[in-house]
């Protein structure tokens, strides 16, 4: 062995021992009698079994475990079982050691969390349905105990931390199953921390020039923020030390990712945004004088800066569903500048970034049935069979990140609902049964529809009807996963009682004409049709969607039937799904657009209209061949990490031929001739053709769309930056879609 490997391992095993001491310092006020054992244990049996293992870095595995762990104990504030599992998390799947092994050393709790670990490690991996099913496999465990799904989210933060030597395709995938499923997991948890980074990197990875280009800006802005902070506080700070409040107060930055999504959903540049920090108060205070202290606070600080009155957020009266309490609001500062205060003590500001973990700690029993109740809607959402992973997987994705309302029963009960919930929503988290036969509900005593959009505060009376059943347009307008896996139940239960009569039906037909009534028989019958199960040709029989006609058409031989025009050739086969990404991929595995590709059927897709230059990927459709969506797409979060094995790299080739459509928003002041300078300036680009122009004005401002065929996104940068220059003009936004 060459001498500088043996300095190597040397060098290597001293890293580990002092990874593992850092370790061991991170769970120290958590540690009773016996757990340092514990932790040494399962330590040098994970150093044992990962020993011949490397990461992609060429770094020793076991990093990553030792890692896992640290997180668990100091970001998450987990206990020392969590820990031992967390060490030993991947060595059932990859090593030779199993179950009864982990069973036989820990103990039965350990075995199962690890069993719950190891049934999600390969979260996302095949096939999309695959991906979806191992995920509520996941959950199911979660049901069992949550710990699975805190260390299965320190696991990923890590796997996001160290993303960078991945391969670019695997980056996007991962970035974007972790945006999609593990950010909003660790929101509804009340890990905001580690949500927090989990989506700043999330986007570091799926639009890094959008990340870098924040990035720099907070860095450049960054004197002028501290100066602006620190003229704030101190006549706060004064007042509060007078008053003989111990407290801390600081300015925090705003997440690159929430600053991103401003811009994305405002339609506004970076330096139109005023909220780019927070300033935070933080009190030390018993529990009996929170909320009393925390007004007083906001007494202090409204007394200095005026407060914007419809932007009080007060979550200490009625905490978020997922333990957060705090008093938000939103106050004019020096210089004319809105500036968010969070006011909070420092139990709060504890759970606030560390989530339930935390409750423990602080044996905090409202928050804790509140991880009970949403534990048990997932329960309840899992008991019900879906066929579809996927749909069930959006549905669930619903419930996880959004915001709340809270509405009232005609009693009083208080009952959380996620925001854009309706009447409907309200009547299901009642009941399944008061929910299937509501038929309409007073909201402060008026009468609404069904679709009623809830607000905060509203008190609501569901009306019923013994002979209302569900009906298949309430999926349009219910938010809440209860109330449209309810709802898919009964209309499927309704569907499958139809469909008893059309096989009925069916049968009567087949009887009629001499036809054998056997599976294979029904099934060409259904296949004929291009349907895709024998339950929906009797739905559609049922309803007189099918014209049972068509069976003369078919003969019977040895008492199988075919249709007198004969069955598919072999050569018109439909190529399976495997076998059309094998063809479009090539050898090269990668797609590259507007080359010689006449062969391969691809599509721009009409929902972010990408153009020449654009990061793009290639996603293999059942129906139109490939169609190519830009990495920034709205749709390519919920694509990349749910069809992952679809996904097609493409990029393009240099081609100044191919014209692409591009949308371009206008905003400014009305001046005269203002119109006619945009139109000049485009149709005096080289090679740029106006396909539409549109304004609006708006007493002395104009708001304009317009569409036109560009080569590529420098050629639409330059023409944006011109037109920000003429006079008038406030900004110009690029769109997504065709319009």
């Amino acid at each position: 062995m060459p001498e500088h490997l043996i300095i190597d391992l040397e060098v290597e095993k001293k890293e580990i021992l002092k990874r593992y001491r850092a370790l061991l310092r991170a769970c120290r006020r958590t540690l009773e009698k016996g757990d340092k054992l514990l932790i040494r244990k399962a330590f040098d049996l994970a150093l044992e079994a990962h020993k011949d293992m490397r990461r992609k870095t060429g770094e020793p595995y076991i990093y990553h475990p030792i890692a896992v762990a640290l997180i668990c104990a100091e970001e998450i504030g987990l206990g020392t079982t969590s820990i031992v599992c967390a060490l030993l998390h991947d060595v059932v799947e990859d090593t030779d050691y199993t179950l009864e092994d982990i069973r036989g050393l820990f103990g039965e709790k350990e075995a199962k969390i690890i069993d719950g670990l190891t049934k999600i490690s390969g979260v996302f991996d095949q096939g999309s349905s695959q991906q979806a099913e191992n995920f509520r496999k996941m959950l199911l465990t979660l049901s069992d105990d949550v710990r699975v799904i805190l260390i299965k989210l320190a696991d990923r933060l890590h796997n996001m931390r160290t993303l960078d030597s991945m391969q670019r395709d695997k980056q996007l995938k991962i970035a974007s199953e972790t945006l999609y499923l593990y950010a909003p997991l660790a929101h509804r948890l009340g890990l905001n921390a580690i949500k927090t980074e989990l989506e700043d990197l999330g986007l570091k990875y799926t639009e890094p020039e959008n990340y870098n280009n924040i990035e720099q800006k907070l860095k450049e802005t960054e004197p002028e923020r501290k100066k602006f902070i620190s003229k704030f506080i101190i006549p706060i700070k004064e007042i509060l030390e007078e008053q003989g409040l111990k407290f801390k107060i600081f300015g925090r930055p705003k997440s690159i990712y929430s600053i991103h999504n401003k811009i994305k959903t405002k339609g506004v540049n970076f330096e139109e945004i005023f909220d780019l920090f927070a300033i935070r108060i933080v009190i030390d205070t018993p529990p009996e004088n929170e909320k009393s202290d925390c007004w007083r606070v906001y007494s202090t600080v409204t007394d200095f800066y005026h407060p914007s009155p419809e932007r009080l957020r007060d979550w200490i009266s009625t905490p978020k569903a997922n333990g957060y309490e705090s008093l938000h609001t939103t106050v004019m500062g020096p210089d004319g500048k809105w500036v968010e205060v969070q006011i909070r003590t420092v139990r709060m500001d504890e759970l606030a970034e560390k989530g339930y973990a935390a409750h423990w700690k602080y044996k905090d029993s409202a928050s804790e049935s509140q991880l009970d109740e949403w534990i048990r809607k997932i329960r309840e959402l899992l008991e019900s069979p879906k066929e579809n992973a996927l749909e069930f997987l959006d549905d669930f994705k619903l419930n996880l990140f959004a915001e709340e309302i809270f509405a009232f029963t005609p009693k009083g009960e208080i009952r959380t609902l996620p925001i854009n919930s309706t009447a409907l929503d309200f009547a299901f988290e009642i009941h399944t049964k008061v929910g299937e036969k509501c038929i309409g509900a007073k909201v402060n005593h008026k009468l609404v529809p069904l679709s009623y959009k809830l607000k905060s505060g509203d008190q609501v009376e569901v009306l019923t009807s013994s002979k209302q059943t569900p009906k298949e347009d309430w999926l349009n307008f219910v938010v809440t996963a209860r109330a449209k896996s309810k709802i898919k139940d009964a209309l499927k239960e309704s569907r499958r009682r139809i469909a008893e009569d059309g096989r009925d039906m069916l049968e009567r037909k087949f009887n009629h004409l001499k036809i054998d009534f056997t599976i294979p028989n029904i099934n060409e019958i259904a296949n004929y049709f291009k349907l895709p199960s024998s339950q929906e040709l009797f739905y559609r029989i049922a309803v007189g969607n099918i014209d049972l006609k068509h069976l003369k058409d078919f003969r019977q031989e040895k008492g199988k039937i075919t249709h007198k025009s004969g069955s598919l050739n072999k050569n018109e086969q439909p190529k399976s799904l495997e076998q059309m990404v094998t063809a479009a991929r090539g050898k090269s595995d990668m797609l590259v657009i507007g080359e010689n590709l006449q062969k391969i059927d691809y599509k721009l897709s009409p929902c972010c209209n990408p153009i020449s230059g654009d990061d793009v990927f290639g996603f293999l459709t059942i129906n139109e061949g490939i169609k190519i969506h830009r990495v920034n797409c709205p749709n390519a979060l919920q694509l990349l990490s749910n069809y992952a094995y679809r996904v097609v790299k493409a990029k393009w080739t240099s081609q100044e031929l191919i014209s692409f459509l591009a949308g371009m928003k206008i905003t400014g002041i009305d001046e005269v001739g203002l119109v006619n300078n945009i139109t000049k300036i485009i149709s005096n680009e080289l090679n740029v053709n106006m396909r539409s122009i549109s304004f609006d004005t708006n007493d002395g401002t104009f708001e304009g769309t317009v569409m036109v065929f560009v080569h590529d996104t420098n050629h639409l940068t330059e023409l944006m930056q011109k037109l920000k220059k003429v006079n008038g003009v406030f900004s110009v936004t690029r769109i997504d879609g065709g319009h």
